[in-house]
């Protein structure tokens, strides 16, 4: 610029005082907004403010199991003092989940969902499973999958990653650091339990399947961490909303007391038991950093032919999915990987959906454009209707390095009034007493969130109805598990171990 002559200099530099000046002026309009939208809504309640007393992550580092287990007891011990105990007379509502004669109070359940658990076999362990649960999840989340690999000889180990399972305020005080101390910390524990000499899988949905690829990655480089042999991805956190990017921005005004609720993407009444239903800021922030450290390790391991020493990756993902990039799955984590026997399980919509034309265009072929043309260093199945008139399914299947695909009619259909699945819905089968679509025991969590029926006046609930209209459990939940389970060497036939298993807390 110095070489310019003086009076292209003095216009260049008007016009970046003018565009900064601009620039300026849209971020002040942008907090502005942001500061009003804050203060309308709901007031932020007292677990909203309630923070955990959680380890850091160096400590977790240097603690055993045990040690985090007796941390969890005093926190859980402190919410119910600093919170349930405090409540006052408009807070004690029966959808209030920290209220204790609520339905949904996790305090009343003898399965409390909310807490690490390890499950144990009744014979010598054939192997030793991590899961790791998604964002404003518990444990919970995993716990059908974890006693799936109970029945088949398996030790199932799933950690309460910190900040979760008690109250969202909990999440504005943690890292995504944290996050992976635990995993690493859940790791060692499996090696203790089950020794070196078994397989160790690697199980994590959303938020818990980017640390569980995070964690494989970093035992590439690491060899103090012990390499898993499996991983298994549910809707995994690869890529997520570019607007998680700016979510630190959006916060911003929180620095201002006054201004509190701008650290809160939304605040609504927490009815679920085992899932957060407000959002603060800090936790999409620190999804999208996991996110951001986890797609530069692995294409700076992709680029150096790390990955061909990488576990294999078997996961399944709709491809409907507005938390995560369902493209980002393909894109930035298969088409990465090596000939190594991955796999990557795509549900389709219903083509034979009665809502079919109100589909948005490109739908109907969402999962031939998500992949890439054949021969693919990856399988591939895409789950979807036998034909765009039947609600019967099959399974395509188009295995690594081959061209031609083979068809296998399932004994599943697709429900009529079911138009695609969705990321939450993924871990959790139909008869699952919270979610699922036909519940076992409807009554036993205080309530069934998969089977609302959502017909009546607009402006009646006190939540909107986008969240009760996801869908919450998998029809092919069934099938995921059997696909699981040839991994596991339990394809056929699977002794059950569950009548005298132990649970271990």
């Amino acid at each position: 610029m110095t070489n310019l002559p003086q009076r292209i200099r003095t216009r260049l530099l008007a016009v970046l005082k003018k565009g900064a000046k601009a620039l300026g002026i849209v971020v002040i309009v942008l907090l502005a907004v942001r500061i009003y939208k804050s203060q309308t809504g709901p007031a932020l309640q007292p677990w909203h403010t309630w923070t955990a007393n959680e380890m850091s992550a160096r400590e977790i580092d240097q603690a055993t199991f045990n040690d985090y287990l007796t941390r969890e007891t005093a926190i859980f011990h402190d919410l119910q003092t600093d919170v349930t105990d405090t409540l006052q007379g408009n807070e004690k509502t029966p959808l209030n989940r920290y209220y204790r004669n609520s339905p949904v109070w996790s305090g009343r359940f003898p399965d409390e969902g909310n807490r690490s658990f390890v499950l144990m076999p009744s014979a010598k362990p054939k192997g030793v499973v991590v899961l790791l649960h998604g964002l404003t999840d518990s444990p919970y989340s995993v716990k059908s999958l974890a006693s799936d690999y109970q029945r088949q000889g398996f030790i199932a180990i799933a950690p309460r990653l910190p900040g979760h399972g008690t109250a969202p305020g909990a999440l504005t005080d943690v890292d995504w650091q944290d996050w992976m101390a635990v995993t690493r910390l859940a790791v060692r524990e499996a090696t203790r339990l089950a020794g070196k000499d078994v397989p160790l899988h690697l199980l994590g949905y959303s938020n818990g399947g980017a640390l569980a690829m995070k964690y494989a990655l970093d035992a590439l480089d690491d060899p103090q961490l012990r390499q898993p042999q499996q991983l298994i991805l549910l809707s995994p956190m690869i890529r997520v909303n570019a607007f998680a990017r700016f979510a630190g921005l959006a916060g911003l005004p929180a620095l201002l007391p006054p201004f509190a609720k701008a650290a809160w993407l939304s605040v609504l009444p927490e009815y679920n038991p085992f899932k957060y239903n407000s959002f603060p800021v800090k936790a999409a922030r620190q999804s999208w950093l996991l996110t951001q450290a986890l797609q530069k390790q692995l294409n700076n391991d992709a680029r150096s032919g790390k990955l061909e020493t990488l576990a294999p990756v078997l996961t399944f993902q709709s491809v409907m999915d507005s938390t995560v990039s369902t493209r980002g799955v393909v894109d930035s984590l298969f088409n990465l990987l090596p000939a190594n026997g991955s796999a990557l399980v795509l549900f389709d919509i219903n083509q034979a959906a009665t809502l079919r034309p109100l589909f948005r265009p490109g739908a109907y072929v969402a999962a031939e454009s998500l992949l890439p043309p054949t021969p693919r260093r990856f399988t591939t199945t895409v789950v979807t209707n036998a034909s765009a008139q039947s609600l019967e399914t099959v399974a395509r299947t188009t295995r690594a390095g081959e061209r031609d695909e083979s068809v296998q009619p399932l004994t599943i259909s697709y429900p009529r009034d079911l138009y695609s699945l969705s990321h939450v819905a993924i871990p959790f089968p139909p008869n699952d007493d919270l979610y699922g679509s036909q519940p076992t025991d409807p009554q036993r969590y205080g309530i069934n969130l998969g089977n609302v029926s959502l017909r009546g006046e607009t402006s009646t609930l006190v939540v909107g109805m986008d969240s009760l209209m996801r869908v919450t459990s998998n029809p092919f939940y069934d099938y995921m598990v059997a696909r699981i389970n040839q991994l596991s060497g339990c394809a056929d036939s699977c002794q059950s171990a569950a009548s005298k298993a132990t649970p271990v807390r």
